[in-house]
């Protein structure tokens, strides 16, 4: 059988952002994947007849992800060695987990990934200060593409943003981008009301979605597979609000139902917009321009998006207030907010 991943490069590509995003280990598993995938006759047959758009669906980081489930239950104790050690025999050793476990992974690889990473919480917080600054409100928080909601509870994190500190100070989740350009201005961040929504929500209550979200972070970034286990233990202590349904029917309804006077309605989503289907991302947009239309100095509306570039180089953080309806770029991230490059004004 030909290479059924090797003609649009799906995997090359996401290899090599790996390297250029400080993971080396991740990289060598998606080449050695591309080697191997020949002993996954299912896994390859999927991958070859995959209906979308590879890239924009994240193909190879569900094959990544798979295997790094794999490793964390243990059953394959080679697999496992090698994603203790970070180093070993790539090739042999995922070549016979292919053969091995081929139903596993191809039925693992149907899932979007889900990884809910908190760190992206930093540039939504640094967003919400420059709103912050200019309506001084409260927010009611509004996510689409929740996962797990981890990122709704972003209020009990604590932030040092250029050295401007915010949040909760004493919180086991503690996020210190590297900060490039001038610090935000300092604002007093308040959430009223935060809630989410996902087509297929984790419930982090169940061990499946706990070890789901934590598959999906790279095995070679242990810094943020512990900052997600403590994000975790929060979110069980105090639930997020995610509801499952369709994204554009669920904002269409949540942005119709009346806006308390006082408080400012804040919609924001990370990397989200890549896997709805060109007909929702259309709606979701729509929707959100109409209530900005609708906004007043007394009930303000806005839209924070952090979404990859089109050059996939890094995600662009941008910030939109009604009334007004200025879009503003606020800064170029790091995919994870590992680094934030704050733009001055």
């Amino acid at each position: 059988m030909a290479n059924p991943i090797d003609d649009g490069g799906t995997f090359a590509r996401q290899a090599a952002l790996a390297r250029e995003m400080g993971s080396p280990f991740v990289a060598e598993v998606l080449e050695a994947g591309l080697r191997q995938i020949g002993r996954a006759p299912r896994t390859a047959a999927m991958i070859d007849r995959w209906p979308g758009d590879r890239l924009a669906d994240a193909v190879a980081l569900r094959f990544n992800g798979a295997l790094h489930a794999l490793a964390r239950r243990g059953a394959t104790p080679a697999l496992a060695a090698l994603y203790r050690d970070l180093d070993g025999d790539f090739d042999g050793v995922i070549g016979a987990v292919l053969a091995q476990e081929d139903g596993f992974i191809a039925e693992w690889m149907k899932g979007a990934p889900q990884t809910n990473e908190v760190g992206r919480s930093a540039a939504i917080w640094a967003a919400l200060t420059v709103a912050a600054k200019e309506r001084g409100l409260p927010f009611e928080l509004i996510e689409l593409g929740s996962s797990a909601g981890l990122n709704l509870n972003l209020a009990r994190y604590g932030y040092d943003l250029g050295g401007v500190r915010g949040g909760d100070g004493e919180s086991p989740v503690q996020l210190r981008p590297e900060w490039r350009g001038p610090a935000p201005v300092p604002a007093a961040v308040r959430i009223a009301a935060a809630r989410g929504v996902d087509i297929d929500p984790l419930d982090i209550r169940t061990a499946e979605a706990r070890e789901r979200l934590m598959a999906f972070v790279w095995a070679d970034q242990r810094p943020r597979m512990e900052r997600l286990a403590a994000a975790i233990a929060i979110a069980e202590a105090h639930p997020p609000r995610v509801d499952r349904a369709d994204a554009a029917d669920w904002i269409e309804a949540r942005l119709a139902e009346p806006q308390p006077e006082g408080t400012a309605r804040i919609v924001f989503h990370s990397i989200v917009l890549q896997y709805l289907p060109p007909e929702r991302r259309t709606r979701v947009r729509d929707a959100i321009m109409a209530a900005g239309r609708r906004a007043t100095a007394a009930r303000p509306f806005g839209w924070i998006a952090f979404e990859w570039e089109a050059s996939r180089d890094c995600a662009g953080l941008t910030l939109t207030l009604w009334p007004g309806g200025d879009a503003r770029r606020l800064a170029d991230c790091h995919a994870h907010a590992a680094w934030i490059a704050w733009q001055p004004g």
